[in-house]
């Protein structure tokens, strides 16, 4: 009868630990939200030059003859020497819708060729508008 007990105990006991690990196994924490990426802030182009010196360019376009003498590469390229193509892109299409160049211009055709003259591309896909 004795071993009848130790028998039922130990068979309680292994159920017991057996139903314990059951439950405490199956415990999986939720997985944290995840959190949406912030898109990127975009800032919007601008001119990190003073427009109005890029009235400078004028002769390019045989608009104004104002130096005689120098060559007009000189003032409007040097003013877009240390700008990315983007950047001169932007100032030219300020300069030229804000008719700083002293005459109405066609807009596009004038400013891809003062980004050509002076060694810049039009970026892709550019429309000064």
């Amino acid at each position: 009868m004795a071993s009848k007990i130790v028998a039922s105990t130990a068979l309680l006991v292994s159920l017991n630990l057996l139903v314990f690990t059951v439950v405490s196994s199956n415990y999986v924490p939720c997985p944290p939200t995840p959190k949406s990426p912030k898109p990127p802030h975009k800032k919007p182009a601008s001119c990190p030059k003073d427009t109005l010196k890029l009235g400078v360019c004028a002769d390019l376009l045989n608009v104004v003859h104002v130096i005689v003498g120098t060559p007009a590469k000189t003032p409007c390229c040097s003013l877009l020497s240390g700008l990315a193509d983007a950047e001169a892109a932007v100032c030219l299409c300020t300069a030229l819708k804000a008719n700083v160049l002293g005459a109405n211009l066609n807009v596009p055709v004038s400013l891809s060729f003062l980004l050509n003259y002076c060694g810049k591309k039009t970026p892709a896909g550019y429309q000064c508008a």
